[in-house]
Parts: structure tokens; C-alpha cells; sequence
């Protein structure tokens, strides 16, 4: 939020909480942890995606975890769980969408990979499962398996409409969300010009709700962070390794 209105409001201690939200109190049990930020002023205030710090912190954290369990030969669901032991509704959502998308036992089609990811953002858990492939023109996304918690489920129809939502939104940004500047000003000013998901590009997607007891959360932002870190993890099982870089595919024509 450095150089917008948001940063007086909001800054704590000189430092922006969106910045770090979702990475500073990661809920895997890790012995030595660590987290720094650093504060670079780019002079173009740039803010956030729908679901705010954690569109950035979800991938980072995400995928950094699905690449030390690669570095440590186990299962991306099983040594998440072994890592989550303390947190249950973690627990919960990961094991769901494992079962949705029938993990263990499911053979992937040829030249295809899985990847997985989960992340609690505004108190809502959300785990989910991509397939894709790899095309000439970056991933192609053939469905995705999520599993939510919202507590308790007050309108089912509302919380899959916005997982579904949040997963096309996800999935658009990832890939193509750049935005070019010429002196400051931005290059692309509609969407003749912008690359965004097409309407041929959403993938299957299929949504379970955990049921929960817990008091009802949102759920219009946390549908959108496990989405980025499990293309990328599904992408490093196909040898092609996690981006370091976002989106996925710069310089794509609209």
C-alpha cells in the first residue's frame, strides 16, 4: 500500500501488513522460521488482488513448502499433513479435496501433473487440486478440485459460486495479469489490450464444503490464493520447475 491514501491508515511500525499477512505466521510446524520484508518504493503504488496480502504470500508460501517436500521425497498432501498436525481445519479441507479428487488411487493422464495448495485467509480454509497440462502457449488448466470451511454453510449455492469464481479470477491473474508502463503510465487501458481468462480457458471445477460448526466466514477472497501454488507445483511436477517470477506467461497478447 506504500505511495496510496491506504498507507497512513494502515502502516504498522513503518511496515505494510498486507505486505506479509499469510507469511510472517505460516501454520506449518517448522523449527527454525524465519521471515523478512523489505520495503522497496517503486514509485507505482500497486496494491493488492482480491484477497489482498494473501495473493502473494499463499503462492510464496506454497510453493517454497511443495519444494522442500519434493527436496524431501514425500508426498505434497502427506507431508502437508504431517506439517499441520496442529491445525485442524487445515487438516480438514487438505484431506477433503485429497478425497475429492480421489489423490492416492487416480492415475494422471499422460503428459499431465497435479499440484496442491492450501491456505487460511479471513479465517476461512480453502484446499484445492490442479491437473493440467503444458501447451506452447503456457498451462492449460483442466480442472480443479476445492474444499472449503467457512464454518457454518449458510447458502452452499453462494460459497461454490464464489470458489468457482474466485479459482477463473485466480487462474486469469496468474497467468496473464501484467500490466506494462511507458513513462510511468500504463500501456494497456480496456481489455482489447489486456489478456484475461477466456471463457474456453475455465476449467472443470468441482467443490466440497467441509462441515464445520465454527461461526460463518467469508468466503468472496479465499477462494483465489491456493490456486496459483498448486499451477506451480503441478508445473514443477512436470519438470518444468515452480515460476519465480508472476504471471506464468508475460508479454501475452490479449
Amino acid at each position: 500500500m506504500k505511495g496510496s491514501f491506504f498507507e497512513a491508515i494502515v502502516f504498522k511500525d513503518g511496515l505494510d501488513p498486507t505486505s506479509y499477512e499469510g507469511s510472517h505466521n505460516i501454520p506449518y510446524d517448522v523449527a527454525n522460521f524465519k521471515c523478512d520484508m523489505h520495503q522497496v518504493d517503486v514509485g507505482v503504488p500497486v496494491l493488492w488482488w482480491r484477497s489482498v496480502g494473501h495473493t502473494h504470500t499463499g503462492y510464496a508460501v506454497e510453493a517454497f513448502v511443495d519444494e522442500l517436500l519434493e527436496a524431501a521425497g514425500k508426498d505434497p498432501v502427506e507431508g502437508r499433513l504431517e506439517l499441520l498436525s496442529q491445525k485442524p481445519r487445515h487438516v480438514g479441507v487438505l484431506k477433503a479435496v485429497a478425497e475429492l479428487a480421489d489423490w492416492k488411487n487416480y492415475k494422471v493422464p499422460e503428459g499431465r501433473a497435479r499440484g496442491v495448495a492450501v491456505v487460511e485467509s479471513f479465517n476461512t480454509f480453502v484446499a484445492q487440486v490442479v491437473e493440467l497440462s503444458m501447451t506452447a502457449d503456457g498451462p492449460k488448466v483442466h480442472k480443479v478440485w476445492c474444499a472449503v470451511d467457512c464454518g457454518v454453510a449458510v447458502n452452499p449455492d453462494i460459497i461454490r459460486a464464489q470458489m468457482e469464481g474466485g479459482i477463473g479470477f485466480g487462474l486469469g491473474h496468474i497467468l496473464y495479469a501484467e500490466q506494462k508502463l511507458d513513462g510511468g503510465a500504463p500501456v494497456s487501458g480496456n481489455f482489447d489490450t489486456y489478456r484475461s481468462l477466456r471463457i474456453n480457458e475455465m476449467p472443470e471445477i468441482e467443490v466440497t464444503i467441509v462441515k464445520s460448526n465454527e461461526k460463518p466466514t467469508g468466503v468472496g477472497e479465499p477462494g483465489v490464493p491456493p490456486l496459483g501454488p498448486a499451477v506451480a507445483n503441478a508445473m514443477a511436477k512436470l519438470g518444468i520447475g515452480r515460476p519465480r517470477q508472476l504471471p506464468i506467461v508475460p508479454g501475452a497478447s490479449a
